[in-house]
């Protein structure tokens, strides 16, 4: 079972990059003007058909950079689980994160950030991490995917606006314009829903296979062999669905920066597409 959700995982990755592909021209970043604030965070701009930009990884030739990032999934229709004591959170990983100084960018749900409005915020004012957009309900954006309940076309908008009214409520004061589609999966009428939105949709080139995989050595290897410069790591900060995680990243982070890798946020490795000549 294990070994086939990681293949699927492998497959809608794939289907992602393919997606991507389809876009016209590179990614392109806004341009800041000299007067907007310094902290106005990068993001891409919509291609020629007008559709959201999707981003999966950095530039290969401009330094040995990493962005970890963490999933943070909670559906509209966990709350009994949770209250029974399903633990959809993750505190001691984000620890661990701030023990070894690694920045990270965490993709949480509306519906996350609701049941621990704490973890939301402190995660949030920390200067270490940064929150993007994973969706309020975790319903899938196509059919097909994972299982998920699906997300009506004429409703995807107003589900990732309306995990920013939650973000802003619990007190993560600058969310970054950036969205992860619940299990990655998105097709052309995706994209074009959220293109109002203003948001950058960003994917992965390394699959980190942590979710429902017990062994943390599994999830060690697959990272450390998959990472290239640039590269976006998929991982999960959700205690029930990824036991393995934060015991990996205590081998992985020592792991890549004896390979030179310096770790970022994913907005860094956005920013720095707009740098290339």
């Amino acid at each position: 079972m294990i070994t086939l959700l990681r293949r699927a995982t492998a497959m809608c990755a794939l289907g992602a990059a393919l997606a991507a592909c389809g876009t016209a021209g590179p990614p392109r970043v806004t341009p800041t003007p000299a007067s907007a604030p310094a902290s106005r965070p990068p993001a891409l701009v919509p291609g020629a058909a007008g559709l959201t930009p999707v981003f999966a990884h950095g530039s290969r030739t401009r330094g040995r950079t990493v962005a970890l990032t963490f999933d943070a999934d909670m559906t509209a229709g966990q709350g009994a689980r949770a209250a029974a004591g399903e633990r959809f959170d993750h505190p001691r990983l984000i620890s661990t994160l701030r023990t070894l100084k690694v920045p990270a960018t965490v993709f949480m749900t509306g519906r996350w950030a609701e049941e621990y409005p704490d973890q939301a915020r402190s995660i949030g004012r920390d200067p270490l991490f940064e929150v993007a957009n994973h969706s309020y309900s975790h319903y899938a954006y196509t059919p097909h995917c994972y299982g998920l309940p699906t997300v009506p076309a004429a409703r995807m908008r107003s589900d990732v606006e309306r995990a920013y009214a939650v973000f802003r409520r619990v007190g993560v004061a600058e969310p970054m314009p950036y969205f992860r589609f619940p299990g990655g999966c998105y097709d052309r009428r995706a994209l074009k829903a959220l293109t109002p939105t203003g948001v950058t949709a960003v994917q992965w080139d390394v699959v980190g296979g942590d979710a429902f995989e017990p062994d943390p050595d599994v999830v060690v290897r697959q990272v450390l062999d998959g990472v290239r410069p640039g590269s976006v790591v998929v991982l999960h900060c959700t205690r029930s669905a990824a036991p393995a995680t934060e015991r990996a990243v205590r081998a992985i982070v020592p792991g890549l920066r004896r390979k030179g890798f310096r770790f970022v946020k994913v907005s860094e490795l956005i920013g720095a597409v707009g740098a290339r000549p």
